[in-house]
């Protein structure tokens, strides 16, 4: 699909010790996180994440790091959309033969289960179309597969920091999952609730992996977006649908 070389990160951080900065990072996003979701919750949930998206970008800029480094070359646009596109596809793909299989197999259902399955026509669709590819999947992309890998391979090998940013990015699920525990009426910190948030540190971790994959492969942070858009609201629409 094109030249994985090109998708290695420009210019690093000038004048900041590169480890300082990104465990300054990790620690920064882990902690938004919480305070997000535990703290703040859905208020202007999609504007915030765009600002947000514009700030970390602005500050990598200024810092130093290359439209390359963040996977935002023009020139692997179309790259990014073929992959991205492949993604998308296989994760579609995927998706329907869950849903076929969901009466046949009692544990797809669950796997599927979200609450925001319960909305309405129009409320389902701008959660589809707006919050979670402009809040959701372009704001984190942004933040673990351009900032945050981009700072920690400017000091670590590559597999380390790949493996860090999507460990982070599993970490990162931490408080959401306590959210949708407490709204299934599940304390957290009961053997059920830890069970379930280590496993959704571990599965988010696996597809952090992925995901930076993508964007290693394409060399541009439109495949992971688009995979990101396609996990989440085809999942969503899934979960309606089952």
């Amino acid at each position: 699909m094109g030249d994985t070389s090109a998708s290695m990160p420009g210019p690093g951080l000038r004048g900041r010790p590169c480890p300082q900065a990104a465990l300054a990072l990790s620690a920064g996003l882990i902690a938004w996180s919480l305070i997000a979701n535990l703290v703040i919750g859905d208020t202007a949930y999609t504007v915030r994440n765009l600002l947000l998206t514009a700030g970390l970008l602005i500050a990598a800029r200024r810092a130093g790091l290359s439209a390359a480094a963040l996977g935002l070359t023009r020139q692997r646009v179309g790259d990014g959309l073929r992959w991205g596109a492949g993604a998308v596809a296989v994760i579609a793909v995927v998706l329907w033969v869950g849903v076929a299989l969901a009466e046949a197999l009692p544990l797809v259902p669950s796997l599927l289960a979200d609450e925001r399955a319960q909305l309405d026509g129009p409320a389902l669709a701008a959660a589809m179309l707006v919050r979670i590819p402009l809040g959701t999947a372009l704001f984190e992309e942004v933040a673990f597969r351009g900032v945050l890998l981009a700072v920690l391979l400017r000091c670590c090998s590559p597999k380390v920091a790949v493996l860090t940013s999507s460990v982070v990015f599993g970490l990162w699920h931490i408080a959401p999952t306590a959210v949708s525990l407490d709204l299934n009426g599940i304390a957290a910190t009961s053997p059920s609730g830890l069970a379930a948030i280590v496993g959704g540190v571990l599965i988010t971790t696996v597809a952090g992996l992925a995901f930076t994959w993508l964007r290693w492969r394409s060399g541009s942070l439109l495949a992971p977006v688009l995979a990101h858009w396609a996990t989440n609201s085809l999942g969503l629409l899934a979960a309606a649908t089952a």
